[in-house]
């Protein structure tokens, strides 16, 4: 590691890209499949960045175990569908390709740490054509599920970057949360599913509000 080297781990969902019509729908889908009513989608999105069980456990804390596993198993389900047959809307937000490279430009160090699983990461970056500029990505396949630091900590080990020179940038707690866990500066973002002010209370230094803003903090960051 020099001492130039900075990474920025983003989270994906509700941050990079805006997922949210197509995991509500996925969800409503699931649910009917298990013959459950699905809660209304303000709640939904309120679980965006969970693993698919800890969400369900916020979404459906009364349905058995088995229950949850025939909606996680619908959900998969679903979300590959709607993939496979071009239904899948995961449009990334306005400005971030081109903050994205001009960060990768500068020398940054990019990862993403998310709920998604792996098939699902990487089809969603490799449909935007930025897959190369990420050095480190962590998903709930292989780690629990937000805010546990563990997505954190291997994004860190395998870019070869101390906390103290990293940042998380996300747009809900349970992003800001993992950060803290992890000492790792955190920055939220205000056009995803959580409020700014759940946001400041979880731990975030700021909160962004829009890609030029979201710069500017980065910015600041002293180098590791």
């Amino acid at each position: 590691m020099t001492s130039a080297t900075r990474l920025a781990v983003f989270d994906c969902d509700g941050t990079l890209v805006d997922g949210q019509a197509s995991i509500c729908e996925a969800m409503e889908a699931a649910f009917a499949g298990a013959d459950l009513p699905c809660p209304p989608r303000a709640q939904v999105r309120r679980i965006v960045g969970l693993s698919l069980p800890q969400a369900l456990v916020r979404l459906a804390p009364e349905a058995s175990e088995e229950q949850r596993a025939q909606i996680v198993g619908g959900y998969k389900s679903a979300f590959f569908n709607a993939r496979t047959e071009g239904r899948l809307s995961e449009p990334l937000f306005e400005g971030m390709r081109d903050l994205l490279h001009r960060l990768h430009g500068d020398g940054w160090l990019l990862g993403v740490a998310t709920g998604k699983s792996d098939r699902g990461l990487t089809s969603c970056l490799a449909g935007h054509a930025i897959s190369e500029l990420f050095v480190t990505l962590q998903t709930a396949d292989r780690h629990p599920s937000k805010p546990h630091p563990a997505m954190l900590e291997a994004a860190l080990f395998e870019a070869g970057v101390t906390a103290g020179a990293a940042v998380m940038i996300g747009d809900t707690s349970f992003d800001m949360e993992m950060a803290s866990a992890a000492g790792v500066h955190a920055i939220g973002v205000d056009w995803g599913y959580h409020a700014p002010e759940e946001l400041l209370a979880s731990g975030a230094a700021a909160v962004a509000s829009d890609m030029a803003g979201l710069e500017a903090l980065l910015q600041e960051r002293p180098h590791g």
